[in-house]
């Protein structure tokens, strides 16, 4: 009796140890990275990392991913040079499977900068913000003129001019962004006013 309870418990142990699997071991890689935003790649999956300045806790890192179906991480990049070139009116609003992305352009020290504002679970309550970006640190969070830029299918081309996109462009991804209307009217020509003798 005492093998045959000695042998169940050698037969459990065994079976129970074959209900383990390994798991194969994939990393992000580092597509670029500039204080404290980076991007990174697995597979097809891009993520931006960034530490969240919107809180009082410092150590606080968000992030939001999208799958790169269609070119989306040159035209993000296109985006946010095209902001650079020729600010927009507002923000452009940016709507991924589970997060909504803004890019607010803004000028500190007179150099155009990026932001990106985060609706975590697109919940207007929740809001993470990354540090403000020039188009040097942009560059190099995209991997721009290293070999990292390969990395997604699309290479990235240099626009010499500043086309921006339609109202709203939809891609396979669910990737949608929308530019903010001009709400200023036509330029009309200006006045001069006569002067008098």
């Amino acid at each position: 009796m005492k093998k045959i309870i000695l042998f169940l418990t050698f037969f459990i142990g065994v079976s129970a140890f074959s209900q383990i699997k390994v798991l194969k071991n994939e990393t992000l890689v580092e597509v670029g990275k500039e204080n404290s935003v980076g991007l990174y790649k697995k597979e097809n999956r891009f993520t931006f990392n960034y530490q969240d300045i919107n809180t009082s806790n410092l150590n606080t890192f968000r992030s939001f991913s999208f799958n790169d179906l269609n070119g989306d991480v040159s035209e993000l990049y296109k985006m946010i040079s095209d902001g650079f070139i020729d600010e927009p009116s507002g923000n452009i609003t940016l709507e991924l499977p589970s997060d909504i992305i803004e890019l607010h352009f803004e000028k500190n020290y007179g150099q155009p900068t990026v932001q990106f504002i985060q609706y975590i679970n697109k919940n207007k309550k929740y809001v993470g913000k990354s540090q403000f970006l020039n188009k040097k640190q942009i560059d190099k969070i995209f991997g721009i003129g290293t070999t990292k830029q390969n990395l997604y299918k699309k290479a990235v081309e240099k626009h010499t001019n500043a086309n921006q996109p339609n109202a709203t462009q939809t891609y396979q991804n669910q990737v949608t962004y929308e530019q903010p209307k001009s709400n200023t009217p036509a330029t009309t020509p200006s006045k001069t006013k006569k002067s008098r003798k």
